[in-house]
């Protein structure tokens, strides 16, 4: 139970920091990623910002040694770069790019319908295609 009030409340810090700094809109995220034309610059303001809180956050974690819900930390993951990093990196910036939208924007304007819920559909059917293209045969 725990776990899901965290869950609430973490999604809800996130929706509210997503539309407070403008994120939730397209075009802001398709200005960001044209460096070469009307680059907006204040999505990397948010990533940096929000490695400023996250950071001080991880390291009370790790110095406590469990996390917000009292379960212990994780190990960290093998950190490789692969072909398939590589791959769906390439695949995420495409999509990205394409329609300005990445999974928190998405859902965050699931509530407006339109093109953000048809993103959302197609990335849903994106990720089960790729776990179909990665089973074992």
């Amino acid at each position: 139970m725990k776990r899901i009030v965290i869950a609430l409340l973490a999604g809800a810090l996130f929706g509210l920091g997503l539309a407070i700094s403008g994120m939730t809109d397209p075009d802001k995220v398709l200005n960001f990623l044209d460096v070469t034309g009307r680059w907006d610059p204040s999505l990397a303001l948010v990533m940096g910002g929000a490695l400023l809180v996250s950071i001080p956050g991880f390291a009370f974690a790790r110095r406590r040694g469990d996390c917000a819900c009292g379960e212990a930390l994780p190990a960290p993951p093998a950190t490789g770069i692969d072909r398939r990093l590589l791959g769906g990196s390439a695949l995420f910036g495409i999509g990205w790019g394409i329609a300005g939208y990445c999974p928190g924007p998405g859902l965050a304007n699931l509530a407006h319908g339109g093109e953000a819920m048809a993103f959302v559909i197609a990335m849903l059917a994106g990720s089960q295609l790729a776990r179909w293209f990665q089973q074992p045969r």
